[in-house]
């Protein structure tokens, strides 16, 4: 049911659209319905507009496209047809409106084959379960290397030739190295290093510690990489390096 302005209103946009080929402006419409500013004009277009008689064409000027008049059957009413019959045809109204098609989402398929993997992540051949032989200090030295407690799976591109094997980090002395307490030091065994290799050194045949090694003359220095530690100095007899640290492996 439309009020007798948006009849009118609805009836000069018509009889314009047919004589000009053109919708009229806002002007044209307010000086025909006698109205004092175009907001009335515009509260009526969108009257129209929301009751289905007219639609707004979008991106371009003065574009107004009639879709019924009054009397015409309303765009939501469809026509019966009969079991197997095609459909009846569309009206004027019905086929100005866009169809809006239900949303399905565009997926590209891609050929990955396989189960997922973590990027990064090893294939479970390239995995060597190394055996953990307890606690390492970063620190004050603590216990001495234990028997085998664990085992540990280890990328096989983090090891080097010969045997290695794993301890827990306890402690914080190496912290600007990158290790830290509760990390995995992977460690290939072996009675040397060159000076500046991070080692495992046995000291005093009784405390096992994890510390850069510094070889001055006839001394050995255990040097720590957190400045709250201090360097310890100690004879060449008193040290025996157990292996040096090829990797670490965190836990989160």
């Amino acid at each position: 049911m439309l009020t007798k302005k948006q009849h009118d209103l609805l009836i000069f946009i018509d009889g314009r659209i047919k004589e000009t080929g053109i919708s009229p402006s806002f002007d044209e419409m307010k000086e025909a319905l006698e109205l004092r500013s175009k907001s009335g004009i515009h509260r009526l277009i969108t009257a129209l507009e929301e009751r289905g008689f007219i639609r707004r064409l979008a991106h371009r000027a003065r574009a107004l496209e009639i879709l019924r008049m009054p009397g015409d059957p309303s765009p939501e009413k469809t026509i019966a047809t009969a079991p197997g019959a095609p459909p009846a045809a569309a009206t004027a109204a019905t086929l100005a409106k866009p169809v809006r098609q239900p949303f399905s989402p565009h997926v590209v398929a891609g050929a990955f084959g396989g189960e997922r993997k973590t990027p990064g992540a090893p294939p479970a051949a390239d995995m060597t379960n190394l055996p953990v032989l307890g606690r390492i200090a970063a620190g004050t030295p603590i216990e001495a290397i234990q028997l085998e407690v664990d085992r540990f799976a280890t990328p096989a591109a983090m090891l080097q030739s010969g045997e290695h094997y794993i301890l827990e980090v306890q402690g914080d002395s190496m912290v600007d190295a990158g290790i830290h307490d509760g990390d995995m030091a992977v460690i290939q065994r072996c009675n040397d290093a060159p000076s500046g290799d991070i080692v495992v050194a046995l000291v005093d045949d009784q405390e096992a510690t994890l510390k850069r090694l510094r070889k001055r003359g006839a001394s050995v220095a255990l040097e720590a990489a957190n400045e709250a530690y201090e360097t310890r100095i100690y004879g060449p007899d008193r040290v025996n390096v157990q292996g040096k640290l090829v990797g670490i492996m965190r836990v989160y």
